[in-house]
This record gives structure tokens, C-alpha cells and sequence, in this order.
């Protein structure tokens, strides 16, 4: 690439500054504004990158005529305006995943981004997986036979209820959307029918785990399980991160530590084992595959609004299968406070430290990894940093 595309920036929390890191460590992106809403981290941003403007409200991004681009990694309630905006102004939009709060909304986006000439990315970050795109290779070479059966599975420690992330959903919509597509991605099909099973955790009013089974319109068989429900307070967090993909001759699995992947191939010819570096969210991947696809004018490989609307209705749907099959109340309003508490004081395994609004001591936001945050909540004062993220 010979030229650098000038981006503003829209939402500076997680996603946000992860992608903004990866563009700052990238030849090809300019970094021009970041607009957020909430001070402290407008105060971050300016310590980030000194020499982007640094912004309260978005209007003066959408005025500047010299951007190529706009990242919208705001909460979901708030992008359809802005992904509007963006179009209206012919910026080209690398967004956060889902586009939207409900389906109906995603499908109006769909339509207008398709109908425009302008490239929108979506973060649907296994699509940058290598470990994904190897194995998807694999079953293409012919030899796993006939593919019958794909298994995923997400369980982790992860985010509780009250830790923000509202307008995305429930877990199984916010994160099991991810799981959704990459389940449809192995397949090359659409999904036909399903049946959805969901426990409502610590009884909570929405199922915090969530098992779904059922079949893909070719035929091919699938069950995906997701939840944030993994060990909270075990000694020892661990997860169960893996997918399964079973053919008529053979077989691809994958597992993950959120360090490093291995991937084992079982091939009528071929026997491959590989292990390499997790890559957390690929957004290296994401962003250079984007402005490749700038520079040649049309999408070299990166996820589309169409993929993420479909991932996000469909889990939708699912999720509201699960609460249509009654999901039991198993565990107490007591233990999940003991969870949260426990996570307000975790520095070093899945647990991340939310920022404190100010108000009553009012918990939301989660911080990034890897980020420096000031922590004013009861008994707890001074700067910390945050070592690992569980998601």
C-alpha cells in the first residue's frame, strides 16, 4: 500500500481503543479524530493519541471531507444513526458488531449499505481466525468426506448481569452471535430449525448459559453452547473453548486458551497439529484486510453487514427459544452478588474492573485489557491496570 486512509473515530472504550492500537501500529491508517462521550476517556484518548482531535460530539467528523473512513464502536442503540450518517457523507465504515438492537433495524441497515458504493465492515472477529480459515480449507480439500456435524462451544467466566453491555443483549445475542456465524460460516448453509435449551443462572431473569441444537438447510447437523457461567469463583478460572467438526471420513477440531490455538486435522491422507497465537479479537487482521479492500475498491475478505445481521437474528431467535422452553432457576441473587463482588476485586485472571460512573458508585463500562483506569469505588482508591480480559 502507497497512501494512508484518515479514519475518525467513534466510541473509545474496549473495541475502540483495541482498534485504534492496531491502527497506530499500522504504516496505512491516520488516526484523525475520537469522539466519545464520557470524559475520562476522552482524557484517555488524548494521552493515546496526541495527535488526533479529540472530540465530545461526532458532527465535525462528518464534515470533514478529506476522511476516508469511520470506525463506529459505540454500544449498539447508538450506531444505526451514525452508520446512516456515515453513508450519507460517502465515508466508507468499519463498525462493531451487532449494526443495530433489533433484526428489523439490522435488515433496514443491510439494505441501505448494500445499495450504497461504499465497503462496510463488520466485526465479526472469527472470520479473521486463522485457525477458522485453516480448517475450513481442510474440509474444502475433500478430506473429512461429507461434512455432517459441526460442535461449538464458548463457556468462560465472562461478564455478569448489571456489567453493562445491555444494548447488545443477553449473552448468548451479544458474544454467542460470534458462534452463531462461525457455526453457519462451516457450513455453507442457512439454518433450518433448532431447539434451545437455557438455565437461568444465580436466577436471573434471563438464561445466562444457553444449548442449541437442530439442523442447517443441506442437511448438516449442529449444537452450539454458549455462556458466561464457567467456574466464576473456582480457585483456579479455567473455560471450555472449542469447535468440533465431524465428516463421513474424518474429523477438525479446534481449542483455545485465549493465548494460543491448536488446531488437530484428521484426514484420510493428511494428520496436521498446529498451535500458534490466539490473536484475542484479530483486529490486526481486521484492519488490514480493510484497507486493502479500500485501496482495490471492493471486499477482499472482510465480514459483511449481511453476515452480522444474520448471526444476530438468528441468535436472537434462539435466545428467545430457550426462554419460550421454560429455563430453570438454578443458584441465587446472593451468589451472583458474590460473583460480582469477587469480580470488582479481579486484577489478573477473567474478571474485568468496570469504570465507576460517579454516581452512587454506579457500575458500567467494563475497561479494556491492558488498560490504566482510576478506581473510586467504597475501599478502593488509586490507579490500577488491568491484566487479561475473559472474552
Amino acid at each position: 500500500m502507497n497512501r494512508r486512509f484518515r479514519i475518525g473515530v467513534i466510541g473509545f472504550g474496549r473495541m475502540g481503543r483495541g482498534f485504534v492500537a492496531e491502527m497506530l501500529r499500522s504504516d496505512v491508517w491516520e488516526v484523525v479524530y475520537i469522539c466519545d462521550g464520557w470524559e475520562p476517556t476522552r482524557e484517555a484518548a488524548r494521552r493515546t493519541v496526541p495527535k488526533a482531535v479529540i472530540l465530545s460530539e461526532p458532527e465535525v467528523i462528518f464534515r470533514d471531507k478529506s476522511l476516508d473512513a469511520v470506525g463506529l464502536f459505540t454500544l449498539a442503540d447508538e450506531r444505526p444513526a451514525l452508520l446512516q450518517r456515515a453513508l450519507k457523507e460517502k465515508l466508507h465504515i468499519l463498525a462493531e458488531k451487532p449494526l443495530a438492537m433489533d433484526p428489523a433495524t439490522e435488515w433496514k441497515l443491510v439494505k441501505e449499505i448494500e445499495a450504497s458504493d461504499r465497503l462496510v465492515a463488520v466485526n465479526i472477529f472469527n472470520r479473521n481466525a486463522w485457525y477458522h480459515q485453516e480448517i475450513i480449507e481442510f474440509i474444502k480439500s475433500g478430506q473429512i468426506g461429507d461434512l455432517a456435524i459441526v460442535r461449538v462451544c464458548h463457556m468462560t467466566p465472562g461478564h455478569m448481569p448489571t456489567e453493562g453491555h445491555d444494548p447488545e443483549g443477553p449473552p448468548f445475542h451479544d458474544c454467542g452471535m460470534h458462534y452463531v456465524d462461525v457455526a453457519r460460516w462451516y457450513a455453507g448453509s442457512e439454518y433450518a430449525h433448532w431447539h434451545a435449551q437455557g438455565v437461568r443462572m444465580w436466577s436471573h431473569k434471563e438464561p445466562w448459559w444457553v444449548n442449541v441444537h437442530g439442523t442447517f438447510q443441506s442437511g448438516v447437523v449442529f449444537d452450539i453452547t454458549q455462556g458466561f457461567v464457567y467456574g466464576h469463583l473456582a480457585q483456579t478460572k479455567t473455560h471450555n473453548c472449542y469447535v468440533d467438526v465431524i465428516g463421513t471420513k474424518g474429523i477438525a477440531r479446534m481449542t483455545h486458551n485465549f493465548k494460543s490455538a491448536t488446531i488437530e486435522l484428521h484426514g484420510v491422507d493428511q494428520t496436521i497439529s498446529k498451535t500458534a497465537p490466539f490473536g484475542d479479537k484479530k483486529l490486526d487482521v481486521m484492519v488490514n484486510v480493510f484497507a486493502r479492500s479500500m485501496m482495490a475498491g471492493r471486499n477482499l475478505g472482510f465480514p459483511t453487514a449481511r453476515d452480522s445481521a444474520v448471526a444476530s437474528e438468528v441468535s436472537w431467535a434462539m435466545l428467545h427459544d430457550a426462554i419460550k422452553n421454560n429455563p430453570p432457576a438454578i443458584g441465587t441473587p446472593a451468589e451472583m452478588e458474590a460473583i460480582l463482588e469477587h469480580r470488582r476485586n479481579l486484577r489478573d485472571g477473567y474478571g474485568l474492573p468496570v469504570r465507576d460512573s460517579g454516581v452512587n458508585h454506579k457500575l458500567v463500562a467494563p475497561v479494556a485489557c491492558g488498560e490504566e483506569f482510576c478506581c473510586n469505588l467504597p475501599g478502593k482508591r488509586g490507579r490500577t491496570r488491568v491484566k487479561d480480559a475473559c472474552c
